[in-house]
């Protein structure tokens, strides 16, 4: 209340500002140009000997069980589903997908069921004039090697409200609520749509202030981008969850010019994803046609594809010591790659439109190939652009590494990751896939459900310089 006899303060002046962060992209960009790690004076390779540091500092141990002895898990006796005891967590349920009107067009099988929104937030901050990052070196039991670089915060809301009785989630504060920091990513981003029925995270990039205190832990690092640029030309390094946030960071390189403008990229995307004769829906596991439950494993009756099995986990490290879970474990290696080509000097990336079964929105931009050599793609069938991706040699390859899918749900669960430059790939290319720059998919990662898991790994290596088109 203002004293008597007393004016009162004057309003603060209201003033519009930028509607977008202009700095931001040339800070990003100039990080991505660093190979930066504080606290590792042999740079990358100190970065690696940490890791190796955790993995056996963290007392980890993940072992095949029978389906029985999870003790938290079991299967429903209405529907056979495969859930927690608590209702939380996730739930391996059947699914059925039709993708048109005859009998060939409908396919069934297991799901992840998990209506959560999960945080997936990496911490920035200026340190010696670079922005830097800092990266969590975390765990996952699906993992080959257990240790691997992860966000920041990588946590479920199940994990955010201590569901599973454990400890509290480091650094969870700055992203719940930023307060003084800067907010340079928050998007909606799906995952794996052949895996998880429409689920969702929310990929961030939260700026501190320089010189503000973060309070330091054995299990956390910071590092550029360039150095995270490094770490992404190896196997194996950096996990599926930070692949998606850096991939969402506003810094893709780029020239204004393309082979399509934004709006008809737009309008062509939305017209493929309207016209998709795409359906799913959730089913009884119990009794899915051509799949077999076992006392260890559930498998498709032809042996291709994935099985669900279970695990019993030790983890020192993590918010709860043991645990038992489901996992969804892949059959045979998967194939994800980008074929590029200059137009007019702009380098391009030929993008499909992929329909997946379990994506929020049917249908989003993926690489030029992607799924199992020796299972063909139940949409559109064996790649028109599969064989230029796997005889690709010598100076043609501009990036191949073997990453990990989250390593929270599936077990082994690898790719290889592949640019293959092609100056003979046609500029008018087959129905489904279009042509567009890293900038306007960049653009596109600025809002959800554009742009899957496995173009965002792609280009997680094209935003921190891990490839060079």
């Amino acid at each position: 209340m203002t004293p008597p006899g007393t004016a009162p303060a004057a309003p603060r002046p209201v003033a519009p500002r930028w509607r977008s962060d202009r700095s931001a992209a040339a800070r990003l960009r100039r990080s991505a140009a660093v190979v930066s790690t504080p606290g590792h004076p042999d740079g990358v390779a100190g970065v690696l000997d940490w890791i190796a540091e955790r993995a056996r500092s963290g007392g980890f141990g993940v072992d095949r069980i029978p389906f029985d002895a999870m003790g938290e898990w079991g299967f429903d006796p209405a529907t056979g589903d495969l859930v927690h005891r608590t209702g939380r967590f996730f739930a391996v349920r059947g699914l059925r997908v039709c993708s048109g009107t005859g009998p060939a067009d409908v396919r069934h099988q297991p799901v992840i069921d998990q209506p959560e929104v999960g945080v997936l937030g990496i911490l920035a901050q200026e340190i010696d004039g670079v922005l830097h990052l800092l990266m969590q070196a975390k765990m996952e039991p699906g993992n080959p090697d257990p240790v691997q670089l992860s966000p920041t915060v990588q946590a479920t809301r199940s994990n955010l409200s201590r569901a599973h009785g454990g400890r509290t989630v480091r650094y969870l504060e700055y992203f719940l609520d930023p307060g003084e920091g800067r907010v340079l990513a928050d998007v909606l981003q799906s995952e794996h749509g052949d895996w998880f029925l429409r689920k969702s995270n929310r990929n961030m990039i939260v700026e501190v202030p320089a010189g503000h205190p973060v309070p330091e832990h054995p299990d956390f690092r910071w590092m550029s981008l360039g150095a995270l640029g490094r770490l992404l030309r190896l196997d194996g390094v950096v996990n599926m969850d930070a692949r998606s946030v850096l991939a969402c960071a506003p810094a893709h390189p780029g020239a204004p010019d393309a082979l399509h403008t934004d709006t008809d990229l737009r309008s062509w995307f939305v017209g493929e994803r309207s016209l998709t004769p795409l359906r799913a829906d959730p089913v009884p596991l119990a009794g899915l046609p051509g799949w077999h439950r076992g006392a260890d494993r559930i498998h498709r009756e032809d042996g291709l594809g994935f099985e669900v099995v279970a695990v019993g986990v030790r983890a020192g490290s993590r918010e709860v010591a043991r645990w038992s879970q489901p996992l969804l474990r892949p059959v045979g290696e998967r194939v994800a790659a980008f074929l590029t080509r200059r137009f007019g000097g702009v380098p391009h990336l030929l993008v499909r439109a992929r329909p997946e079964g379990g994506l929020p929105g049917g249908v989003e931009l993926g690489p030029t190939v992607q799924g199992a050599p020796g299972d063909p793609d139940p949409f559109e069938g064996r790649s028109p652009f599969l064989d230029a991706v796997l005889s690709a040699h010598g100076d043609a390859v501009l990036y191949r590494a073997v990453h990990t899918e989250e390593g929270g749900r599936f077990l082994d669960s690898h790719g290889v990751y592949t640019v293959v430059r092609d100056d003979t790939a046609p500029a008018d290319p087959p129905p489904g896939h279009r042509w567009a720059t890293p900038a306007q998919l960049g653009e596109l990662l600025r809002h959800g459900h554009y742009v899957n898991v496995q173009a965002r790994t792609l280009l997680s290596c094209v935003v921190t310089g891990a490839v060079r088109l």
